[in-house]
Order: structure tokens, then C-alpha cells, then sequence
């Protein structure tokens, strides 16, 4: 089955916050990672790939804190108090803020604390992409550069730095989601003013990729079709 985008010239609505399913915790403390095991990383590697149907089933707490301490978790201590990320950064500067959009609300994750903080309370999981899956999966990870955090670096850099950390955790969760399992998307085409809006970001906050995260789609013949 092929997917389309959605075109801002089609005759559809445009995506919208929807209401929560479920209670929006103000903060999910999430279980602790686990720092061994799983997959040796070169099966990882022969197993990542791209998918683009996703199944609507939740993920517990568990899997969403491995994966987002997989994607910029704190793995080691460091002399900043920052910790070091299993993802790297420019001058370690950490300008990239990882937030899920889940059915129950927005939410930012802190690594230090490895939890997730309630930005708000509305679903906004169909307005992180145009293509016709997003919202389906039930994680949709958007990647916002703080760029008032790299006062460091010449502003006409920020967002090309930016964009290579972002890249850096996409594929940390791509070798993640290859590991455990789990059907992946990487998406670069955001309306970013709009997505900005909705989720209450400060003028100097951008988001610069999504990423859709779930359990495959096996309720239709034709997989391998949407595999990349």
C-alpha cells in the first residue's frame, strides 16, 4: 500500500490538536534505562530501516524511557553536570529538547531526571508531519534546537549544527527501533512555524525533524512495500 503526503492544497482539513485519551500526568517518571544487552549493534545496523505503516498499539513505559534515553539519554557523568548523552552535540551545548507527542499530550523528556514533563495537554501527534501515517503510531518524536543555547557559535551555523545533533539521535532511535522491534519513520517536512505554535515554543526554539515511532502494521498483506 503506497502512502501520499498531505499536500497543503488538499481538499481535507488540516490536522488539529485533538483531546487526550486518558489522564495527562504533569510529569511520567519513566523506569530506568537499561545500559547492556539487546542486539549486537552490527545485527542492529543489517536490521534498520524505514517503515511507514504503524500499528495504534501503545508502548509501555518501559519501552518509551529505553527509547528515549537510547535517543539522547544521559550515559555517563560529566564535569558540566550535564551528564554525557548517548547522542553528541556541538561543544556539548545540548541544544536539542526531545519531545514526545503521545495520545495523552505533549511532552518534553529531561534526560537528567529520565522523565517526561506535561507541556500540554492535547494530542497533537497528527500535526507533526504531513504524510498520511503521522498520528497513527502512538509516539511521534519531534526534535526542537534551543538555539539561544549556542551563543557559542556563529549564528549563520546554529541550524546546520543543529540539524547534524538531530541526526545523530535519529538514527540512535533507528538502531533502537532495529533492536526491539519497533517500526520507525524519519521526517524532515514540518510546518515548523505552525508546529512552534502549538507546542508553545519561545521564538529562538525550532523544530528541526520528527520521527514516528510503534509497533508494525502486520494487518495487511503489501509490508515490504512500504519498507525503505
Amino acid at each position: 500500500m503506497k502512502h501520499f503526503f498531505r499536500l497543503g492544497t488538499a481538499t481535507r482539513d488540516p490536522a488539529r490538536p485533538r483531546p487526550v485519551t486518558g489522564p495527562s500526568a504533569p510529569r511520567i517518571a519513566l523506569p530506568a534505562p537499561m545500559s547492556s544487552g539487546g542486539l549486537p549493534i552490527m545485527e542492529a545496523f543489517s536490521k534498520r530501516r524505514t517503515t511507514r505503516r504503524f500499528a495504534a498499539t501503545e508502548l509501555d513505559e518501559a519501552t518509551l524511557g529505553q527509547l528515549l534515553w537510547a535517543a539522547n539519554g544521559v550515559n555517563r557523568g560529566g564535569s558540566d553536570g550535564n551528564g554525557g548523552r548517548t547522542a553528541p552535540s556541538v561543544l556539548a551545548l545540548h541544544e536539542i529538547d526531545v519531545y514526545a507527542a503521545l495520545a495523552c499530550g505533549l511532552y518534553r523528556y529531561d534526560p537528567l531526571q529520565h522523565c517526561l514533563d506535561l507541556v500540554r495537554a492535547a494530542d497533537l501527534r497528527g500535526l507533526t508531519g504531513y504524510q498520511d501515517f503521522v498520528g497513527e503510531a502512538p509516539v511521534e518524536l519531534v526534535y526542537v534546537a534551543d538555539l539561544a543555547r549556542m551563543h557559542d557559535i556563529a549564528p549563520s551555523q546554529r541550524e546546520p549544527f543543529a540539524y547534524a545533533s538531530a541526526g545523530a539521535i535519529v538514527e540512535n532511535v533507528y538502531l533502537f527501533c532495529a533492536a526491539a522491534g519497533l517500526a520507525v519513520a524519519a521526517r524532515s517536512w514540518l510546518n515548523r512555524s505552525a508546529l512552534g505554535v502549538e507546542m508553545h515554543l519561545s521564538r529562538d526554539s525550532v523544530p528541526v525533524l520528527a520521527q514516528t515511532v510503534g509497533y508494525f502494521d502486520r494487518s495487511e498483506p503489501g509490508d515490504a512495500d512500504d519498507i525503505s
